[in-house]
């Protein structure tokens, strides 16, 4: 027998995989997206006869949420591992490959070779001192920076050297400025339990292998490649989104793009949204947007989260090269090239040799083409967006001298077969201390109120795994 009616405002994949969970629990849902594609920060675009991902091309292998929701739209065997080799960081002194790391660039052991080429002696012997203090330094305080837990446990060397490029390449933020139990949820826990930083990401990184249906398996319990913990889907992540929206069609959701709520209101009868011209009525409605926007919605139907809103994300620009350069196929750097925040003459955080990265992307490219994205924009320590070059033109130009250097190969327009810019304005959740807090502050406020949900990265934290795994057990909550 049906049931009532549900509304989900946004239409990025917690969107879309709340409608999906509604609509199997019998309800007749409708979702709204403002703006006219789904997806949200998992889209598409087109260079040089290629499909490619415009936002995430890959998602975390710490938990099998993503490859189960893969598997459920009939993509399971598209699951696909990145080509070894791992990733580069780029130090002030030059490249050198970054270290197998199990979370946030944190090594699991601070004596491995490829660690002492980044860190030094003194480094390693520092980070290793981590073993010997006790379980409560880093772990006692309500809330914590990444950037204060690795410090107080492992030194700043593994702090600037290693955490803070891969933490910026990921999360676009200096560690200093990010709660480390949004952006590595249990690590802290993880200490109180094995005793030491490294033995916690150790133990994290050998549960994110298991619940790899990517990996190769017969290689025990050493650690992956930097970089390797993650996997993609054949033809692209964006793939994802296209199954989830035939997904929903064939469960006759009703899908409005284009279509932006102006304002959300509560009575004894349920929630109303208006929209221009209309309204529509919901037993159950669910919230997928932004925080700012979440929290400006709701806030007159929910005084309470007034003066809760988050702060908006740093402004991300990706920069993708199709490039005619045979030299490209040696992998100079393997998958990529993540950049230490105090590397001079660098603009770009984070480059992805795609074509490198991923074996069904260089086949399609075919024999000499290379797709390279590098990212530019991040928040520094003091809170402040750094957004890089600003203009189409500038971002090129930054982009081939960086890739250039990052990669060591000559590169020049010349080579460029086909190029775009790609701008996610406020887009990555940005998880500051004391933002978990919030969230939780926010999500009992709606409890209170009843029949609403709030899901998406900015609550669930950042990446799609978390993101996955949150809605559906938000729905869940919601429906039972």
């Amino acid at each position: 027998m049906p049931k009532g009616a549900a509304v989900v405002i946004g239409g990025g994949i917690s969107g879309l995989l709340a409608a999906r969970e509604l609509a199997a629990t019998g309800h007749q849902v409708t979702v709204l997206e403002a703006g006219d594609s789904w997806g949200g920060c998992v889209g598409s675009h087109q260079l040089a006869g290629l499909t490619l991902d415009s936002g995430a091309e890959s998602f975390a292998t710490r938990s099998d949420a993503v490859a189960t929701l893969a598997t459920e739209l009939g993509l399971g065997g598209l699951i696909v591992a990145p080509r070894p080799g791992g990733a580069w960081v780029q130090l002030p002194e030059g490249p050198r490959e970054l270290p197998k790391t199990g979370v946030l660039g944190i090594p699991a052991n601070p004596w491995d070779p490829e660690v002492r080429r980044s860190l030094g002696f003194f480094g390693s012997l520092r980070a290793s001192l981590d073993r010997f203090l006790p379980a409560s330094v880093g772990t006692s305080a309500a809330v914590t920076s990444v950037s204060a837990l690795v410090k107080a446990r492992m030194g700043s060397r593994v702090l600037t050297r290693l955490v803070a490029p891969v933490v910026g390449g990921v999360h676009s933020a200096d560690p200093g400025m990010l709660d480390v139990d949004m952006v590595a949820p249990g690590l802290r826990t993880g200490i109180v339990k094995h005793g030491s930083l490294a033995a916690a990401v150790t133990a994290q990184r050998l549960r994110g292998g298991a619940a790899n249906p990517a990996a190769t398996s017969g290689q025990g319990a050493a650690p992956a490649k930097a970089g390797s913990a993650v996997a993609g889907l054949a033809g692209g992540m964006h793939t994802l989104v296209n199954a989830l929206v035939a997904d929903l069609r064939r469960r006759e959701v009703t899908l409005l793009s284009g279509t932006r709520a102006a304002g959300v209101s509560h009575s004894l009868a349920g929630w109303t949204v208006t929209l221009p011209g209309r309204n529509l009525a919901a037993e159950l409605l669910v919230v997928a947007v932004d925080g700012p926007t979440a929290v400006d919605l709701l806030a007159p139907a929910i005084p309470a989260i007034a003066g809760q809103r988050p702060r908006t994300g740093p402004d991300v620009k990706l920069v993708t090269l199709v490039l005619d350069e045979p030299a490209l196929a040696d992998r100079p750097r393997g998958t990529g090239v993540l950049v230490a925040p105090e590397t001079p003459g660098i603009e770009a955080k984070a480059l992805t040799h795609a074509t490198g990265k991923w074996d069904w992307l260089a086949a399609a490219a075919g024999p000499g083409r290379h797709v390279v994205r590098l990212s530019y924009g991040k928040v520094d320590g003091a809170g402040v967006h750094q957004p890089g070059p600003e203009s189409d033109q500038e971002l090129l130009a930054a982009a081939l001298r960086d890739a250039q250097t990052l990669l060591d190969t000559p590169i020049s327009e010349n080579h460029v077969v086909a190029w775009d810019v790609v701008r996610w304005a406020g887009a990555l959740p940005f998880a500051a201390v004391g933002h978990r807090a919030r969230v939780q502050s926010i999500r009992e406020a709606c409890e209170g109120v009843g029949r609403v949900a709030v899901v998406g990265g900015w609550v669930a934290g950042n990446g799609l795994a978390a993101v996955v795994s949150d809605t559906r057990h938000q729905i869940q909550k919601l429906t039972s």
